[in-house]
């Protein structure tokens, strides 16, 4: 070894144990449990402990398995887990990295029977009282599966399920009536035998008949209600085996969902809900699937190669979707190999001592921020993780040479990587909060690219490509989704799978916005930036026998810049080399230009492999990546930012809407952010919650309609009641609970377009295309005898006071009711059994007022004597125009929020979007001193009415659509993505290399 790396080893040692007692914490081993009977986890989190569904996913091959006796509980089992090895260059296996510990209890199979002396105790301490289950006789009461409960155990505990506790997932779902007791035990070994049983071949449906001769049948039940979980929230039966592609249904039998992004989020959504039975259709923006993961063939002179410019690296196996994935197509994974040897600034080899040496220090280092931020408590959120570096680094000043600081400035780029953040950016507290969560098992390459996940994904998913979304509507009665080009897309629910940066941009406009505690959340959340150039070579010359190698940088500034270098020479299908950029350096990159940027990395390979004799040919083809300019992602993966924590995923994560808008990605997914399984696994989730929304109206549909059985009668009692209005201005009329009705009580407010009926002016047509329409009909009979259309909505006193003191007229109000306080219009059987109850108590209120006390009607702020005559306008003039190449489908069925949309005028709203008009029949409406208006109704829209009303000078586009139950609303057959042209790199849902 060298003199002066000998002694920078040596300083290295010294300032150790001054580091140590220069953070000198004065309380228990972090990594202890004082009171061994509880199941707990010690984790870097500023919290001491964590429940034990953390270790979702963790490696079996590194478990410490040791069955201890704890209070004489034989059947607690141990389990000692290694920290979240980091991506990258893999953390040294000869350091003593802390660990995490989890105990807990689970039954011990015997033989053929379950050793219940050694948990009756422990069954009674955590669900019951000791003393009133002390002398239970618990060997008939927990069921016998099989002989491999603990295995098992673990198993699940890779999916993410703990041994013994249900997860807030299944108790939200109610899987069973009770938290706890001998119940909970037996629904936990069935759940986890499941969930075994499908892991024996991911390629096979696993049907709950198989489970019937081995589940009793006294716990048929919980077998029901396992699997039927299961199944729903993706954890079984998902992916692309043909077994599970056949149990999507020819032709859907649900209603119309709009899913906004094509990468791994969407696609796994797409096809889950598919399977559901509901009618799908992807946006994308880009010309190809996959968004941040994007696999490009390369290829000349005979050479050929697929490169991953997007997520790369697998992080992790055991339990991993997408390693699942892959074992349905039979794709064989590539564990990148631990050896990445480390190049200085000149190209010659770094010392390993040393090397060594610098990666304890950091480690180390690590650790005592860790500390440090659990002694600062709530101030470590405020905090930087770089900013605790460097104030330890202070402590070094002089006292290691010049190469160890680059050693040491490598591994901050490494961890940047890992994060794709600053470090001076990453939160002290929360960094790291997802490393508890760790997706288990080696670290992998798939063969050929994850491209080819990503087309599996995508068969016979309807994806319409090159549009971009430009604006999201949401209301309780559905979504509208407006692309570039004013295309828009009707349906029952949305999901956004768009990643952060893109959120953050704000270039999809939401309507209304978003909650302010999202858009918090998304300001917090950080996004980072890696950038890769990928190197097709006429052959390999840097060896087959590592998978990575790094290299040192002279500048600190610069310590991200092709820091490391990954060969894909074993699984790409040719010499292909990457070059990894991080950290401040990914930024600036952005605005190198390519050459000088194939320039600097072969000027880096020679200086390392000629002085070995070993020529470094010039490439056949380049690509350099700039995922921070793309548009459809402006950046890589995301990162818990200072101020940022856990919660914000969470928040990032919940759906809008009342149910109708979702969020799915992988800044989304709190355990697995900045990955792609992460992403995988968050459609997953989304795709059950839109399904127990769906399920959840239709059975409120059914209660609904059962519940009004006097529609008849009190519609003669609404028209009675409107003959006298306690409100009225323009064409709206209200009526009032009370006299003195506090200001949150009910009112119904009703919208009067008049109508004057013309003739000869088309109707014959009309009448031709839909006379053998019931509905028609009765609409036709609407028009000619009562020459008016009212629709109505329930509403609060203080609402309907609000709405009247809106100024510019009728138009306005509408926008003000529709837009601002999202009221939706619709007919009078649309208004439900609770407008019954308010209307009879209307009725009731006003046969009971005195007969003395003078009648009168409110307009526009003025008295007038009841029963005179009331001159009732028109809003302004309307006439029907088409903005749009597409329609809404005939067979429309839902309620669809009214919207005002204005383009010119002194009312103009500043909301630009397109009116879409379904032709049907045009009957002109006009009123005394306003301009005539042409309504479009469509022969099989019925029931509830929303005006959607457009200005356009002193037009107005009315679309009024009549439907009367929940919505079902198809998808227009028209085609629609993101539009925006192809870039060569993308980068993903994940922080995969």
């Amino acid at each position: 070894m060298p003199e002066n790396d000998r002694l920078s080893s040596s300083l290295l040692n010294d300032t150790l144990l001054e580091f140590d007692r220069y953070v000198n914490v004065s309380q228990p081993n972090p990594n202890s449990n004082p009171n061994p009977n509880l199941s707990s986890i010690q984790t870097q989190n500023p919290a001491a402990t964590m429940d034990p569904s953390s270790l979702s996913s963790q490696p079996i091959s590194t478990f410490d398995f040791s069955c201890c006796n704890n209070g004489g509980s034989s059947n607690l089992l141990t389990l000692t887990i290694p920290r979240k090895r980091r991506r990258g260059r893999p953390r040294s296996t000869t350091l003593s990295v802390p660990s995490y510990q989890q105990v807990f209890s689970i039954p011990q199979i015997r033989g053929s029977s379950v050793d219940s002396s050694s948990v009756r105790n422990d069954i009674s301490t955590q669900y019951g009282n000791p003393s009133a289950q002390s002398n239970m006789d618990l060997s008939e009461d927990i069921i016998v599966i099989n002989k491999e409960a603990t295995a098992e155990a673990l198993t699940a505990l890779t999916a993410g399920f703990p041994a013994d506790s249900l997860t807030d997932e299944e108790i939200d779902a109610g899987v069973l009536p009770t938290i706890g007791g001998i119940e909970q035990v037996n629904y936990i070994l069935i759940r986890n035998h499941i969930i075994t049983k499908w892991r024996e071949n991911v390629s096979n449906w696993v049907a709950k008949e198989m489970f019937l001769d081995v589940i009793p049948k006294h716990c048929h039940w919980l077998l029901d209600t396992a699997y039927d979980f299961l199944v729903s929230h993706g954890y079984v039966n998902f992916g692309v085996a043909p077994s599970i592609k056949e149990r999507i249904p020819g032709e859907p039998s649900k209603g119309g969902v709009i899913i906004i992004g094509a990468g791994l989020a969407g696609l796994a959504a797409a096809r889950q809900l598919m399977r559901f039975g509901f009618k799908v259709t992807v946006l994308e923006g880009r010309k190809r699937a996959g968004g941040r993961v994007y696999t490009k063939k390369m290829e000349g002179a005979n050479r050929a190669a697929a490169a991953d410019l997007g997520g790369s690296v697998l992080t992790g196996t055991l339990g991993n979707p997408l390693g699942i994935l892959a074992r349905q197509l039979s794709y064989p994974l590539h564990k990148v190999r631990d050896k990445c040897p480390l190049y200085r600034v000149d190209g010659s080899p770094v010392d390993p001592v040393l090397d060594s040496k610098v990666e304890t220090v950091f480690n180390k280092l690590l650790d005592k921020a860790s500390r440090l931020r659990q002694m600062m408590g709530e101030i470590s959120q405020d905090l930087s993780l770089g900013a605790a570096l460097e104030n330890f680094d202070e402590v070094f000043g002089d006292a290691v040479t010049d190469e160890a600081k680059r050693l040491f400035n490598w591994h901050i780029a490494n961890l940047e990587y890992a994060n794709a953040g600053l470090l001076s950016k990453l939160s002290l507290a929360f960094w790291d909060q997802d490393d508890p969560y760790d997706m288990g098992g080696d670290h992998c390459f798939l063969s050929g690219g994850n491209g080819r996940l990503v087309q599996a994904l995508a068969e016979n998913v309807p994806i319409m490509y090159e549009k971009t979304v430009t604006t999201i509507r949401y209301g309780s009665d559905g979504v509208q989704v407006t692309t570039a080009g004013n295309q828009v897309f009707e349906g029952e629910m949305a999901l956004c799978t768009v990643p952060l940066g893109v959120l953050k941009s704000g270039s999809i406009k939401f309507i209304p916005e978003l909650p302010q505690r999202k858009l918090d959340a998304i300001k917090r959340l950080g996004f980072g930036l890696l950038n890769k150039v990928a190197m097709l070579f006429p052959h390999v010359f840097w060896g087959t026998d590592l998978d990575t190698f790094g290299h040192l940088s002279e500048d600190p500034a610069r310590r991200g810049e092709f820091f490391l270098f990954y060969s894909y020479a074993t699984v790409a299908g040719g010499p292909l080399l990457l070059a990894l950029v991080a950290g401040e350096a990914a930024h600036k990159f952005e605005t190198m230009p390519p050459t000088d940027a194939v320039m600097r990395v072969l000027e880096i390979l020679r200086g390392i492999y000629e002085p070995q004799g070993i020529t470094v040919p010039e490439p056949i083809q380049t690509v350099c990546t700039r995922w921070g300019s793309d548009p459809f992602c402006l950046g890589s993966y995301s990162n818990v930012a200072v101020g940022a924590s856990g919660d914000d995923y969470d928040i990032l994560a919940e759906s809008v809407g009342d149910g109708r808008l979702f969020f799915a990605g992988e800044a989304t997914t709190r355990r697995y952010p900045a990955t792609m399984h992460g992403a995988f696994l968050s459609g997953l989730r989304e795709a059950a919650n839109m399904a127990h929304y769906a399920t959840a109206r239709a059975l409120d549909m059914k209660i609904e309609r059962s519940a009004s059985k006097n529609a008849h009668t009190y519609a003669s009692l609404l028209a009675d009641l409107f003959r006298e209005p306690d409100l009225e201005f323009g064409s709206f009329s209200i009526i009032f609970e009370k006299d003195n009705a506090v200001p949150k009580s009910a009112a119904i407010l009703r919208v009067t377009f008049t109508e004057t009926q013309k003739k000869g002016d088309g109707g014959s047509k009309a009448d031709a295309r839909h006379s053998k329409t019931l509905l028609f009909q009765q609409l036709q009979s609407h028009f000619n005898e009562q020459q008016q259309i009212h629709v109505y909505a329930l509403l609060s006193k203080e609402q309907a006071l609000d709405l009247r003191e809106v100024r510019g007229g009728d138009d306005n109000r509408l926008y003000h009711l529709t837009e601002r306080l999202g009221v939706k219009l619709v007919g009078r059987k649309g208004l439900g059994p609770t407008a019954d109850a308010t209307i009879a108590s209307i009725k009731a209120e006003r046969g009971n007022r005195k007969a003395s006390t003078p009648s009168v009607a409110v307009k526009s702020g003025m008295l007038r004597p009841k029963g005179s005559p009331v001159k009732r306008k028109m809003i302004r003039s309307a006439k029907v125009i088409r903005t749009s190449n597409s329609s809404l489908p005939s067979n429309l069925v839902g309620n669809c929020n009214g919207s005002l949309l204005h383009s010119r005028g002194e009312t103009s709203n500043g909301v630009n979007s397109p009116a879409k008009i379904t032709s049907s029949i045009n009957s002109s409406v006009s009123s005394p001193g306003t301009s005539s208006a042409s309504l479009s109704i469509s022969s099989e829209m019925v029931g509830n009415t929303n005006a959607l009303v457009s200005s356009m000078d002193t037009n107005v586009d009315a679309q009024i659509n009549m439907n009367p139950g929940l919505p079902s609303l198809n998808m227009p057959n028209g085609k629609a993505t993101w539009d925006t042209s192809e870039h060569k790199a993308g980068f993903g849902s994940s922080p995969y290399p």
